[in-house]
């Protein structure tokens, strides 16, 4: 019980990680993105040949994937940075699908629908699993600590400010003199960096990575994470990651006392519990549990209105 509770946490850093990485293109930037989870598998992937195949230590395998999917990131947004709403969130889903269909039958690369095994992990031999387990959730504590102190100085930088200018009316800040298509560049290589290392530390992590594995159910449970915690926020992204991983958790326990029920019918009812558990949270709190504030340095508090003598 011990190992699989810090597995939760684990997976829990991994998520929040993303979520923060998506916080920087979609709450700051406003830019939809759908292909989370094809930066992830970029990142994921990169490490992955680096450290089994030219044995290169993990720490450069985790760089070199932020760095690859930082890369990629600027390629997309280079090709789409004239779009807006849905027609960038239907191109970026794209994207994803198209890392993943191409692992799948590049085998000369990625081995194909096998994937990658043995990917090494810090101490992994020398290590118990709970061991194992304690030291990764460690490391993932001070990544995902370092990413939100980064994340919040970009709020509160004059970087942050166009972007969150950007997204809510890019012609204003094209007036003011911004560059607007540089500014969504910059997001989408920041943002990206942050799921290239996330998927690299997710492919240390399990030892083992799939085409199977990343498909577009990731890139939704990110975004549901974001939108229970606060979009724009920096503590709701990580809180947000939290509540999706206890939930999908708490319902893997629940549905085998449901009777008369297959595993597919009760796979389904776990997505139907958390999408449910979503639409409670926004009833109520609709900018998520922790809101972007107001009165945020960068987000200037309303006027008062005026009174009348």
């Amino acid at each position: 019980m011990e190992n699989y509770i810090i597995a939760m946490g684990v997976s829990a850093g991994i998520y929040a990680l993303m979520a923060l990485g998506m916080n920087i293109i979609w709450g700051m930037a406003g830019l939809i993105n759908l292909g989370l989870v094809g930066f992830f598998a970029v990142g994921a992937y990169t490490s992955a040949l680096l450290t089994v195949k030219f044995g290169l230590p993990i720490v450069v395998g985790v760089m070199a994937g932020g760095a690859a999917a930082a890369l990629v990131g600027v390629i997309v947004s280079l090709v789409t940075v004239r779009m807006r709403g849905d027609y960038l969130a239907i191109v970026t889903l794209g994207f994803a699908e198209t890392i993943r269909v191409f692992a799948t039958n590049e085998i000369w690369l990625t081995n194909g629908s096998d994937g990658i095994s043995g990917i090494p992990g810090p101490f992994r031999g020398a290590l118990t699993p709970v061991e194992f387990n304690s030291l990764y959730l460690a490391i993932m504590v001070v990544v995902v600590a370092v990413a939100y102190v980064l994340v919040e100085r970009l709020s509160y930088s004059p970087f942050g400010r166009v972007l969150r200018a950007i997204r809510d009316d890019e012609q204003v800040a094209a007036v003011a003199g911004k560059q607007v298509l540089l500014y969504k560049v910059q997001a989408f290589a920041l943002g990206s960096v942050a799921l290239g290392v996330a998927g690299a530390l997710y492919g240390h992590y399990t030892s083992y990575i799939a085409p199977d594995i990343f498909v577009p159910l990731l890139t939704l449970y990110i975004k549901l994470a974001l939108l229970a915690g606060g979009v724009g926020n920096s503590k709701g992204a990580v809180l947000g990651a939290f509540v999706v991983v206890f939930f999908l958790e708490c319902t893997r326990f629940i549905v085998p006392l449901i009777p008369a029920i297959t595993p597919v019918q009760g796979a389904a009812l776990r997505e139907l519990i958390v999408s449910v558990s979503l639409l409670v949270i926004l009833r109520f709190r609709s900018g998520g549990l922790i809101p972007e504030a107001r009165s945020h340095l960068v987000v200037p508090a309303a006027l008062p209105a005026p009174t009348r003598s």
